[in-house]
């Protein structure tokens, strides 16, 4: 009896798998880089107030204002907003303000409001003072490529869009980040179809697309970008300002609200480097891991079910059917597994990292298992997290 229901979950696994493929496919096509410079002439271009809220950066924020100020625009603004740092953060912006006054300009930040978070709170500042044309949102532990803000422009006057979003080329460097940082963009580019946040699917009425397309749209507040009266008529930051994934609400409010909004992928544009430890990585996604699914716990513990049934159990049930000589259920896992390593090795060479990563997939859903049962304690017992030394 037992292996007749695993090999019904590992039947559903692959079924599962081969769906997910198909949105792997079309994102694989459709999330593109951002377009080339354009040939606008100087005066034409619309200016762009990059915008930076900076808490204890110290090891990161000259790397990023360096890459930002010697980029090849001829219309922009750099506000940098120190975020109460305890660090040397506003020292090194206050070198970068004198050795470039016409571009650098540093905020002190306010005391957050009651029911504000840090993060919506340091860009809402941001947003208030820039008066570029369109607003470009960064986090500190970025760095641009060269020709980046040329891209910007060109994305929003080619797409004809009101909001973009850029998703960077991650750098790894430790085992734990290579192992589990690559299941985050596996979860997105398997499971939504991000061509439908600004294309409707051909087999989707109008009326019900106009109702639900907002629930295909995403963004990574990385990097992300407004037209500016965009902005202010979704309300800014104000309007996400308890919201632990305001990226996420950002677009779905530009969504919900008429406006139009794309992704890209910042392979040659942009790249991060999110977390340097282990546990620096485990506080980072603690913070909002749970948030990511509106805390409903029943979709929540779904999800960890299906995630271990998916790509825990084959690699557990594949050794099992060799001993226990079981050919049904040693084909049934293998196929799964063959298909889970084919989807993380298309993107292993399409974002650029160590393809030998792939084979550690269900080390990282255990990694993610056990930040799943954190969270839900956390919940349960109205623990606080701390990060940047704030309690969220």
């Amino acid at each position: 009896m037992p292996e007749i229901i695993i090999s019904w979950l590992l039947l559903f696994a692959l079924l599962y798998l081969l769906i997910t493929s198909v949105i792997l496919v079309h994102n694989r096509f459709h999330l593109t880089e951002l377009p080339a410079e354009d040939n606008m002439e100087d005066g034409q271009h619309l200016k762009i107030s990059v915008c930076i809220p900076a808490r204890n950066e110290e090891d990161t924020i000259h790397k990023l204002l360096h890459s930002v100020v010697t980029q090849n625009y001829p219309s922009f603004e750099v506000l940098i907003l120190d975020d109460q740092s305890e660090d040397s953060t506003p020292l090194i912006l206050k070198s970068f303000r004198q050795q470039y006054p016409d571009l650098i300009i540093p905020l002190k930040g306010t005391r957050r409001p009651q029911g504000w978070l840090g993060k919506s709170w340091a860009c809402q500042q941001l947003g208030e003072k820039a008066d570029g044309h369109i607003l470009l949102f960064l986090d500190a532990d970025t760095v641009l490529q060269p020709g980046m803000l040329p891209s910007v422009s060109a994305a929003f006057s080619k797409y004809n869009t009101d909001m973009i979003t850029v998703w960077p080329h991650q750098v790894f460097r430790t085992w734990w980040e290579k192992t589990v940082m690559p299941i985050v963009y596996y979860t997105l580019l398997t499971l939504l179809p991000t061509f439908y946040a600004f294309r409707k699917p051909k087999f989707m009425p109008e009326y019900i697309y106009s109702r639900v397309s907002s629930l295909f749209s995403a963004a990574n507040g990385q990097c992300i970008a407004f037209k500016r009266e965009v902005y202010d008529k979704i309300g800014g930051h104000a309007a996400v300002k308890s919201e632990i994934v305001e990226d996420v609400k950002l677009a779905q409010n530009t969504v919900k609200a008429g406006f139009t909004m794309r992704m890209f992928t910042g392979q040659s544009s942009i790249k991060c480097r999110m977390y340097n430890s282990q546990f620096e990585m485990f506080q980072g996604f603690r913070k909002n891991f749970f948030a990511g699914f509106n805390y409903n716990l029943t979709l929540f513990s779904f999800s960890a079910v299906l995630h271990f049934a998916v790509f825990v159990l084959p690699f557990i049930t594949l050794p099992v059917s060799l001993i226990t000589e079981n050919r049904l259920l040693f084909e049934l896992s293998a196929a799964v597994i063959s298909v889970i390593l084919l989807q993380r090795l298309v993107i292993a060479f399409w974002q650029k990292w160590n393809p030998l990563y792939a084979f550690t997939h269900p080390v990282g859903v255990l990694w993610f298992q056990i930040l799943a049962l954190t969270t839900i304690l956390d919940f349960l017992t109205k623990r606080k997290v701390k990060w940047k030394e704030r309690e969220i």
